[in-house]
């Protein structure tokens, strides 16, 4: 199969749409044939390997139909200790490399995925695709494309997925970073941006790939900074002092501080991230344009994307198959740890519903009914504007609980441990993190007259959640902790009143609640909790990871 780059210089601007982004004009119907078929090759791996057995407890399907029904949905765990230790040998297809996310805190470091060629090559075309759908006007569009674009590096390094995912659209084209990936692999994140933009001020840049909060506070130090720069380093950098100048000229005649859309005229933004939606106009505002929303992770690579409307997602059909558990499925089978969720599939699903997603790898991934732990929403049926004829979604929310700060992923028991770490004396406690904010909000019941600064307690309870990872190697800590100051991660204590839980435990039971809902869930409190929890007046404090000095912008 030619590269996009082939194409691209060929002139053959159909063939390339088609390679990359075709799943846009298949019908439901043609969606679903893909589907099946790559399932009834990926079945034949899976019944040939040690694992496949494994997880299929034994089982030989041989339709589309027996698989659903005989093979159980999974979580990492089911795939440990062959995933986690990588071993090659139980695995349905030879792995080309592995890749890895950065686990849940308190249970494992990281959850090791391996990635095949053919995977990985499929993936290239996506991510080229992706570039496309971020820069173009509409299906055909490629006069945004160059032969050896130029992307600021702003992701984790590999094997982290997103490193890898950017590193991936070099199998299609010849990719310029800023700074180059050996280089950015060795610094720091923070270190990295600096790098890249120092770079980019020279260069310029096309594309910036990477996490919707990191845009957002990169680009609110950027112009918190500008006003303070110095420009004797760029005296003898005549390209950088000339984008600065043109860029402050910008800001002025709009008489505000400068952006940096004043600066760069960006082809494409490419974003993720559980907050992308609330960060949208946000990031529009500092960057000049919508990012291109795209609902992707280590477990199965890109598995919808927003096209040149920046609305609703589209699925895509050729790296996973695709099951979807409705909500209340998902709901029973919290209720009941050994109820069996029941799944729908692509066709089957209806508007305005939630689902928890299922991902079974094809081209030999090893991931089988996965169970990443992610809710959608099933938005619409089709396009109706782009004649986009498939169904259309939104990431919903996390939907088990854990709250995910990208890389300071937190469960009940890491906090728990983190509160108890303190020594302080408590009745009870709830957390959540605080919508399109890098916040923890914890809300806690003292007892027995204990006695402490609040600001310590909280700042206490941050340095014990991003230390809780003792089997971490020391260099993805020192990450994770880097990623942690970079955006700003907080964790924001609510005291509350003597009797708090002792107040909703009696105002529960005088509602006629079961046992079972008499106390608040200790993660993800509905309104109707906190606001029980909170007739009485709480006391709010925060702790930050340092100063406003200590927390200076990028320069």
């Amino acid at each position: 199969m030619p590269k996009a780059i082939e194409l691209l210089q060929q002139g053959r601007n159909e063939e390339l749409w088609q390679m990359c982004c075709g799943y846009l004009k298949l019908s439901l119907e043609q969606f679903m044939d893909i589907q099946n078929r790559l399932l009834l090759e990926q079945i034949k791996r899976l019944n040939g390997c040690t694992l496949g057995r494994k997880i299929m407890n034994g089982g030989q399907p041989k339709s589309v139909k027996e698989f659903r029904e005989q093979v159980p949905l999974t979580t990492y765990d089911d795939y440990c200790p062959e995933l986690s230790d990588k071993r090659e040998a139980p695995l349905p297809a030879d792995p080309a490399f592995w890749v890895h996310t950065s686990g849940r805190s308190g249970d494992y470091p990281c959850k090791w995925i391996p990635m095949t060629h053919a995977f990985a090559e499929e993936l290239s075309r996506i991510m080229y695709g992706l570039g496309m759908l971020a820069s173009c006007r509409g299906w055909g569009d490629t006069s945004q494309l160059n032969g050896c674009p130029k992307i600021v590096y702003s992701v984790a390094p590999r094997p982290y997925m997103s490193g890898t995912m950017a590193d991936m659209i070099k199998i299609q084209s010849p990719i310029n970073y800023l700074p180059s990936l050996e280089e950015a692999e060795e610094l720091s994140f923070e270190d990295r941006i600096k790098l890249g933009f120092k770079e980019a001020l020279s260069e310029g840049f096309d594309y910036f790939f990477g996490l919707s909060m990191v845009l957002v506070v990169v680009g609110n130090k950027f112009s918190q900074s500008t006003d303070r720069v110095d420009i004797r380093p760029l005296l003898r950098q005549p390209r950088a002092l000339f984008h600065l100048a043109r860029g402050l000229a910008k800001s002025k005649l709009a008489r505000r501080p400068m952006l940096p859309k004043d600066i760069w005229r960006l082809k494409g933004i490419l974003s993720g991230g559980l907050d992308s939606a609330v960060y949208r106009e946000k990031i529009k505002e500092l960057w000049g344009r919508y990012p291109l929303d795209i609902y992707a992770g280590t477990e199965g690579g890109v598995i919808a994307t927003q096209t040149w409307d920046y609305d609703g997602m589209t699925f895509i059909p050729s790296l996973n198959f695709l099951e979807f558990i409705p909500e209340e499925e998902h709901l029973k089978g919290r209720l009941d740890p050994q109820y069996r969720p029941q799944t729908v599939l692509l066709d089957e699903v209806v508007p305005g519903q939630n689902y928890e997603i299922v991902l079974t790898n094809f081209h030999g991934g090893p991931l089988v009914r996965y169970r990443p732990g992610d809710m959608v929403r099933i938005t619409a049926l089709r396009n109706e504007q782009l004649g986009i004829n498939l169904p259309q979604m939104a990431f919903e929310r996390r939907a088990d609980d854990l709250l995910d700060f990208v890389f300071v992923r937190l469960t009940e028991r890491t906090i728990w441990q983190a509160i108890e770490n303190t020594g302080m004396a408590y009745e009870e406690w709830t957390a959540f993190k605080k919508e399109g904010q890098p916040v923890l909000s914890l809300y806690i019941e003292l007892k027995n007259g204990y006695q402490s600064n609040e600001t310590e307690i909280a700042a206490a309870i941050r340095e014990n959640i991003l230390r809780s990872d003792s089997q971490n190697k020391d260099t993805e800590k020192l990450y994770r902790n880097d990623f942690a100051e970079m955006i700003d991660f907080k964790v924001e204590v609510n005291v509350l009143a003597p009797g708090a839980f002792a107040h909703f435990t009696e105002q529960r039971r005088t509602e006629g609640a079961d046992l079972a809902h008499l106390k608040p869930p200790h993660m993800n409190p509905s309104s109707r909790v906190l606001e029980l929890l909170t007739q009485k007046p709480a006391e709010v404090v925060r702790a930050t990871s340092g100063t406003p000095e200590e927390t200076a912008a990028v320069r």
